[in-house]
């Protein structure tokens, strides 16, 4: 996956992650967060360096809302609005969402759908950028270590 910066938001009602539908409920925050998408197996590791981050510095800060993709290949960061003007990983894209397709609330998505990994009620309201970039590069070296191993 290669990194665009910014790229364009869906079509409105359209989903974030192609090929599903869009979430329905409640707005999550005021002004549309945009969405990081990584590699499941980058994301995964990325979502447990945060949450230990978090756990021994003991604040806030820790990772917000995660979105899964129907097939399994991808994850969705939702961070602060703004993010994809200067998001340049390479192995990731940076989407602005203008809130379209935006909505919040079911956290009971159908098999196959986009659901959450994290949904929003149980973690906060955003991933903040620079802390996600760090662990997404932990996570990358991670990866690349036990692949190359023995």
């Amino acid at each position: 996956m290669e990194s665009t910066g910014t790229s364009t938001a869906p079509e409105p009602g359209a989903s974030l992650i192609t090929g599903t539908p869009p979430i329905t409920g409640t707005p999550l925050i005021a002004g549309a967060p945009d969405l990081v998408t990584v590699p499941t197996r980058q994301g995964l590791e990325a979502v447990d360096i945060i949450r230990r981050a978090a756990g021994q510095a003991s604040q806030a800060g820790g990772v917000g809302p995660v979105l899964h993709d129907g097939s399994g290949s991808t994850l969705g960061f939702l961070v602060p609005p703004g993010t994809a003007d200067a998001w340049d990983l390479p192995g990731s894209a940076c989407t602005q969402t203008n809130g379209r397709g935006m909505r919040f609330g079911d956290t009971s998505p159908a098999a196959g759908a986009t659901g959450w990994l994290l949904p929003p009620e149980a973690v906060g309201p955003v991933t903040d950028p620079e802390v996600l970039r760090a662990a997404l590069g932990e996570a990358a070296r991670l990866i690349e270590a036990a692949d190359n191993c023995c």
